[in-house]
C-alpha cells in the first residue's frame, strides 16, 4: 500500500479500483485531525485519477473505525484550543463529490463519527456484529457533521430520528432492512465483499457511472422538472462517446464491451 502524508490514511491501487484505508490500527482507526487531512489527500489522489472506476473506504487491521479520537474530542472544548472544526465536514464533502461510487467496508464497529463517515458512500457493507449507531445524545451532544441532514434522507425521517435520539446501536440486518446497508456479510469478509462490490462496479462504463452518479445526487435536491433536464442534459454528454458506442455494438455482436472512459 502506500501511505499518504504523515502515513494515517494508505492507497492500495488495484487497477481499475483503488482501496482507501484508515491507517491508524494500533488506535481502532479512531479519527485525529492528521488522519482526516491525509483521508483527504488520499481520497483526492484517487478521484484524479481517471483509471480508477470505483473505490472502497475500508479500515486497516481489524475495525473499520472506532469513531473521533476521545481525547481530542475531551480536549477540543478547553479555551486554548486549536482544533481544526472543518476538517471532517470537509472529508464527507470529499467522498460525496468522488466522481465515482465508494463502498464502505463497515468492520466491526463505526460509531458516532465513523457512522457519519459512511453515510456519504455510496454502497455500505456491514459485517454481522458491528457496533454501527449514532451515540452522541449520550454524549451531551448530537450528531452535527450530516448525522441529522443525511440520514433522513437515506431512511426516512422517522427512522432518522429514533437513530439519532436513542443513540442505540443499529442491528445490521435492521439496517439493511430500512436501506442504510446494502449488504450484511460475516465480519471477516467484509473487506474482500466491498472490493468485490466495486469489481463489479468497474465493469459498468465509467462515464456512465459518474453522470449517473451526479444525477441521482441531484434527485433530493431539485424539483422534479429541473431534475429530469439535469439528467438529460447528462446523457445529452454521453452520446459521442466510444463507450457509448462500445456498449451497444457489443450488446448487438453478443460480447462484453471493453470501456476506455472515452
Amino acid at each position: 500500500m502506500e501511505s499518504v502524508g504523515s502515513g494515517l490514511a494508505a492507497i492500495d491501487w488495484n487497477g481499475t479500483r483503488a482501496d482507501v484505508y484508515l491507517s491508524r490500527p494500533d488506535k481502532c482507526n479512531a479519527m485525529t485531525v492528521p488522519l482526516m487531512r491525509d483521508l483527504i489527500a488520499a481520497l483526492e489522489a484517487v478521484d484524479a485519477d481517471d483509471e480508477v472506476r470505483a473505490a472502497t473506504l475500508l479500515g486497516e487491521g481489524p475495525v473499520f473505525c472506532a469513531g473521533m479520537d476521545l481525547e481530542m474530542m475531551r480536549d477540543r472544548v478547553e479555551p486554548d484550543a486549536e482544533i481544526d472544526r472543518d476538517v471532517f465536514p470537509e472529508v464527507l464533502e470529499t467522498i460525496e463529490e468522488f466522481r465515482q461510487p465508494v463502498v464502505a467496508g463497515i468492520k466491526r464497529a463505526a460509531p458516532a463519527g465513523a457512522f457519519e463517515l459512511t453515510l456519504p458512500c455510496d454502497f455500505r457493507v456491514i459485517g454481522r456484529e458491528a457496533k454501527y449507531g449514532l451515540l452522541e445524545v449520550r454524549l451531551g451532544t448530537f450528531p452535527h457533521a450530516g448525522g441529522t441532514q443525511r440520514l433522513p434522507r437515506l431512511v426516512g425521517l422517522s427512522k432518522a430520528k429514533e437513530i439519532v435520539l436513542t443513540g442505540e446501536f443499529v442491528d445490521p440486518e435492521d439496517a439493511a432492512e430500512m436501506g442504510l446497508v446494502h449488504e450484511v456479510v460475516d465480519t471477516e469478509v467484509v473487506d474482500e465483499r466491498a472490493k468485490a462490490f466495486a469489481d463489479d462496479l468497474c465493469e459498468n462504463a465509467p462515464l456512465g457511472l459518474r453522470n449517473a452518479k451526479r444525477a441521482l445526487n441531484a434527485a433530493l435536491e431539485l424539483p422534479l422538472e429541473r431534475g429530469l433536464e439535469y439528467e438529460r442534459r447528462l446523457a445529452y454528454e454521453l452520446d459521442d462517446t466510444d463507450d457509448y458506442r462500445e456498449g451497444f455494438e457489443a450488446r448487438l455482436e453478443d460480447r462484453e464491451p471493453e470501456f476506455r472512459g472515452e
